[in-house]
């Protein structure tokens, strides 16, 4: 159950992303860096962070966006240039991909892991994390996708 709703929520993000080009890099309002591609690359570091970092055990999976001398690379970074687009959708693909084989493939919703700022995380407490985290975005997403080219509803 918990999978299916974290895939229901990858799922909007890409309706919200569906069928722009050039708007992907468009910013919320100024201040703000907040944009459709940047939510891309931020949720493909989060995915990154919580199942290969964590879960997995993998210290080489640092985040490809952002870092700690630039922790809003992630939104910072995001441009309409069409090679960082492509680069935003793999790594959020393939963060997505490891994800979805890690809880398949785990034993049980117990699997833990030592995180230096939650403490021991289980994969179920990552999976509603990582469905909480979505539907955040993704109310972001759907302003954005109104301010764009005034699609709601999707």
């Amino acid at each position: 159950m918990l999978a299916g709703f974290l895939a229901d929520q990858r799922a909007t993000l890409v309706l919200k992303c569906a069928g722009i080009t050039d708007g992907l890099a468009h910013r919320a309002v100024e201040p703000s860096t907040l944009s459709l591609l940047g939510l891309v690359r931020h949720l493909a570091d989060v995915e990154r962070r919580w199942f290969r970092e964590i879960l997995a055990g993998q210290p080489d999976a640092t985040p490809l966006f952002s870092s700690p001398a630039d922790p809003d690379g992630d939104f910072d970074g995001a441009t309409s240039d069409p090679a960082a687009v492509t680069a935003a959708w793999d790594a959020w693909h393939a963060a997505v991909d490891f994800a979805e084989r890690f809880t398949a493939e785990a034993p049980d919703l117990d699997v833990s892991a030592h995180d230096a700022w939650r403490g021991t995380v289980s994969l179920r407490w990552v999976l509603i994390h990582m469905i909480e985290e979505y539907a955040r975005h993704n109310g972001h997403a759907d302003l954005l996708r109104e301010r764009i080219d005034g699609t709601t509803g999707m």
